[in-house]
């Protein structure tokens, strides 16, 4: 008999499924032990129909009439997201930003530990942030290979953030989080996750705007001799 294939789990369906394992973790702290798919969804702010396909993917999780187990679907979903062992992160980037994430100690119980900070202001190197101490971005190869990271976040300007990545990825990183305001060029087998704080709160600015009834300044639609639009 043929072998079953793995369900491919499509990306915006991961970064769900890490939504509901944060709302999960709040209930649990809170001690819950039972939650309906109406209540995970609206904590998650999605509708429970769009919540059920995407658990459908870790196969059955809850029991009709009493919901979802808070600790057997939390573990469901740890065990899905690779969170059940510890990850290495290095961060390139200690201005306020990256200063913040790496004191910020809610990773850690997620799986991911940053084992290394480094940055190219020598008034910053060799302060202590979150515990460790800032190194040279000379040292990025050195510190790679010594922490054995797995996943690189770049908080650095725009300009060094590309040749920053691309260190990155010669050292072996094949996971990075982007949070410097442009887009990164990597080759085939590396993942870049970007977060851009300006574009978020500029959809934030038009909703907001929607919301107040002013119509959005969008450039109209004409139609072309050959039947298209332009």
């Amino acid at each position: 008999m043929p072998e079953s294939r793995p369900r491919i789990v499509p990306e915006a369906t991961v970064a769900r499924l890490a939504v509901y394992l944060r709302v999960l973790a709040g209930l649990a702290d809170g001690g819950r032990s039972h939650v309906s798919s109406g209540e995970l969804a609206s904590a998650a702010g999605v509708n429970p129909a769009g919540l059920r396909k995407d658990l459908s993917y870790l196969g059955p999780c809850g029991v009709r009439g009493v919901g979802y187990s808070v600790a057997g679907l939390r573990d469901r979903l740890t065990d899905a997201l690779g969170g059940e062992r510890s990850r290495a992160c290095v961060l390139v980037g200690i201005g306020r930003l990256g200063s913040a994430l790496a004191d910020y100690s809610g990773f850690a119980s997620r799986g991911f530990q940053f084992v290394g900070l480094l940055d190219t202001d020598p008034a910053t190197v060799g302060h202590q942030v979150g515990g460790l101490t800032v190194r040279p971005v000379a040292e990025l190869e050195g510190l790679v290979a010594e922490t054995q990271a797995t996943i690189g976040v770049i908080t650095t300007p725009a300009d060094v953030a590309q040749s920053v990545c691309d260190r990155l990825v010669a050292a072996g990183v094949r996971s990075i989080l982007n949070f410097a305001p442009v887009a990164l060029s990597v080759p085939a087998g590396v993942d870049v996750r970007k977060v851009d704080l300006s574009v978020e709160l500029q959809v934030l600015a038009f909703l907001d705007q929607q919301r107040d009834g002013v119509p959005p300044v969008l450039a109209p639609v004409r139609a072309t001799a050959q039947g298209g639009v332009r």
